[in-house]
């Protein structure tokens, strides 16, 4: 088998919410091949390639461990929000293919063109990100699963007025990046000055089911919305049922003071 048939290994990673592009592509062009494409770093070195997204993303062709490393501890430097927990999907690949395709988690791949291989990672991108959503969707629900039961057994749940809004807060801030700020249904603007290399984003894209992986987790978000939605109009009811009665006391009260003054 000729050595550019080999078996390599690619990897995509989410390491934070977000990373300053501008101040990577500064540091890394002074002893690394770099170009900027539409917000986005790729970086060449002998066959290798490693793909920087602003949203937080990175995306290894045939880059060793230990590189890795090195340029994630640079990514976090430069990065907000890091994560807790990072993201990681592992895919094998070969070059010069007779198509690109995907099979098993193994990308055949026609060339080693850089562009060709950008337009793949912008796929593999979208599913990391997503990726990272999906697990912060599940650990909000594990953590408010109870808030249902709670509810049919009890009739009611000990949260604050603010600690609901919080929830609510987040939950809208995360669907409002999953559809606005990550082009997570859309497809990314660089294929609109490239689209004889949409076709390649189409494929990591329809692999890993982005369309529908986003769809079912909006679904998610809006139950989960719901609910909270229902538990502050409750507590708006209640706030409204104590204002009620503490004016209903103030002017039996008043009534009271009234009747006091004409009998003494």
């Amino acid at each position: 088998m000729p050595e550019n048939k080999l078996i390599k290994k690619c990897s995509s990673y989410c390491l934070a919410l977000s990373f300053d592009i501008n101040a990577l592509a500064k540091l890394l062009s002074d002893s690394t091949l770099i170009r900027i494409i539409k917000g986005a770093l790729l970086i060449e070195n002998d066959r290798s390639w490693s793909v920087v997204f602003n949203y937080g993303a990175v995306v290894h062709w045939n880059v060793s461990t230990e590189q890795q490393a090195k340029l994630h501890q640079i990514l976090l430097n430069h990065a907000e929000n890091p994560l807790a927990v990072i993201e990681e999907e592992n895919f094998t690949f070969a070059l010069d293919c007779p198509v690109t395709r995907i099979i098993e988690d193994h990308i055949e791949i026609e060339s080693s063109d850089p562009i060709l291989i950008f337009s793949l990672s912008q796929g593999m991108a979208q599913s990391i990100k997503l990726a990272s959503f999906e697990t912060n969707a599940i650990t909000t629900i594990n953590n408010t699963s109870y808030i249902p039961k709670s509810l049919a057994e009890n009739g009611s749940i000990k949260l604050s007025r603010h600690k609901i809004a919080k929830i609510r807060g987040q939950l809208f801030l995360t669907k409002s990046d999953i559809i606005l700020n990550y082009d997570l249904l859309d497809t990314p603007d660089f294929f609109w000055e490239y689209p004889e290399y949409e076709a390649f984003y189409s494929i990591t894209a329809k692999y890993l089911e982005i369309a529908p992986r986003t769809e079912v987790l909006s679904k998610k978000l809006e139950t989960i919305h719901e609910l909270f939605e229902m538990l502050a109009d409750e507590q708006k009811h209640r706030h409204s049922s104590i204002l009620e009665w503490i004016i209903i006391w103030l002017i039996a009260f008043e009534i009271v003071m009234m009747l006091f003054e004409k009998v003494f």
